[in-house]
């Protein structure tokens, strides 16, 4: 089983890296796109904590920057009906606490948001896993400590169609802007405009 892996990055794609490590092999890693926008650039060293599957007709490794995106995918999986695009997928629309957070409360509306998830898959990954993520910890969000009405906001974007990464980048940019001061109806507002003008 290999579990991780170090070495430079030799290439950055949305959905792909390939990592050369010092023994001269180059691995090709499937990545979600959370994580993708936290590697550093081509040519410097990155570590990935790596799901190694392996199957009668292929080999495929998955890389995940910290322990706890590894953690979610292996019990996504392991999910009835989901495979690693799937669990892809989800890790790469909404971050893992957001994700976790989604599936405890058994958050259909915000799982379904996501390519790929109808009802039932969203409802049967509620169901099968709500219970099963509980020894996962998240510091709390500064984000959310430091302003009022985010989590509302959030929560009224995803309402509104927006998906849970989307909101979460809108919410991050309006307050990086604008400050904290703003009512919650104020930042649903000005991050729902920047969401939907893309």
């Amino acid at each position: 089983m290999i579990s991780r892996i170090r070495g430079e990055l030799l290439l950055r794609d949305l959905e792909r890296v390939e990592v050369m490590t010092a023994s001269g092999v180059a691995y090709e890693i499937h990545i979600p796109t959370t994580v993708f926008e936290r590697l550093p650039r081509v040519g410097e060293p990155v570590t990935l904590r790596t799901y190694h599957l392996v199957r009668e007709d292929a080999q495929m490794l998955f890389g995940f920057l910290d322990e706890v995106e590894r953690t979610i995918f292996t019990r996504l999986i392991s999910a009835s009906g989901v495979g690693p695009r799937l669990a892809l997928a989800l890790l790469s629309a909404m971050s893992a606490e957001m994700l976790v957070r989604s599936i405890r409360d058994r958050n259909v509306a915000a799982l379904t948001a996501v390519s790929g998830v109808g009802k039932k898959t969203a409802e049967r990954i509620s169901v099968e896993l709500s219970n099963k993520l509980d020894d996962l910890a998240f510091a709390p969000s500064p984000l959310a400590a430091r302003t009022p009405g985010v989590e509302e906001a959030l929560r009224a974007l995803v309402a509104l169609g927006i998906t849970q990464g989307d909101a979460d980048r809108a919410v991050r940019a309006v307050v990086t802007e604008q400050g904290s001061g703003l009512t919650a109806p104020e930042l649903i507002r000005h991050a729902l405009a920047r969401a939907t003008s893309k």
